[in-house]
C-alpha cells in the first residue's frame, strides 16, 4: 500500500514538474476562449485535473501543445460548442497595425468578439506565442488551416479596430457645418 501511495505522489510530481510551467498560457488562453475571469478559472481547473488523471509522464514542450489542447476540449464543453463551425472568411491585412495603437484588453476583447475557431488560434498565435504546427497539434487541424484562420482573423481584427477609430467616442456627435 505505501509503495503505492509513494509510486502516487511521484506521479502527482512529476505532473506538477511538467504542467505547472505552463499554467499562466492556459490561462491566457482561457481568458479569451471563456470570455470571463471566473469561468477561465474553472477551466483551467477542469484542464489540470484532466490532465492529471490523463498524465502517464509527457515531457518537455509536448506539454504545451498537450495541456493546451485539453483546455480547448473543456472550453468548447462547458460552451456547449459543436465542433467544425466555421466563420465566414475576410480578406487579410496587417495585423500588427491593429496591435501598435492600442492597450492589451482592448486586443483581448477585439479577440473575444471573433468567432471561436478564429479567436483561438489568433490567441494561441499571437498571445501565448505557440507556432503554426503547435496550433495545429492543439487544435487537431491542418497547418494549412491554422494559417488562413489567422489570416482571416487579422483581417477581422484590423477591420475591426478602423471601425473603432472611426466612430466617434460615446456621447459625442461630430460637429456639424452650417451654411
Amino acid at each position: 500500500m505505501m509503495r503505492n501511495a509513494k509510486a502516487g505522489n511521484k506521479t502527482v510530481q512529476q505532473f506538477r514538474d511538467a504542467a505547472l510551467p505552463w499554467l499562466d498560457d492556459a490561462y491566457a488562453l482561457a481568458q479569451i476562449l471563456m470570455r470571463t475571469e471566473v469561468d477561465a478559472e474553472q477551466a483551467v481547473q477542469d484542464c489540470y485535473l484532466r490532465a492529471l488523471r490523463q498524465f502517464d509522464g509527457v515531457r518537455g514542450p509536448a506539454v504545451r501543445c498537450w495541456l493546451l489542447a485539453i483546455l480547448r476540449a473543456v472550453c468548447r464543453k462547458r460552451r456547449g460548442e459543436m465542433p467544425g463551425r466555421r466563420a465566414t472568411p475576410t480578406n487579410s491585412t496587417d495585423y500588427n497595425a491593429t496591435t501598435e495603437h492600442c492597450d492589451a484588453p482592448t486586443i483581448r476583447q477585439l479577440i473575444g468578439e471573433l468567432p471561436a475557431p478564429l479567436g483561438e488560434v489568433i490567441a494561441l498565435r499571437d498571445v501565448i506565442d505557440l507556432s503554426y504546427k503547435e496550433i495545429a497539434e492543439v487544435t487537431g487541424v491542418p497547418v494549412t488551416t491554422v494559417m488562413s484562420r489567422i489570416a482571416d482573423a487579422r483581417g477581422l481584427l484590423l477591420a475591426a479596430r478602423r471601425a473603432a477609430n472611426k466612430a466617434p467616442p460615446a456621447g459625442r456627435t461630430k460637429p456639424t457645418v452650417l451654411g
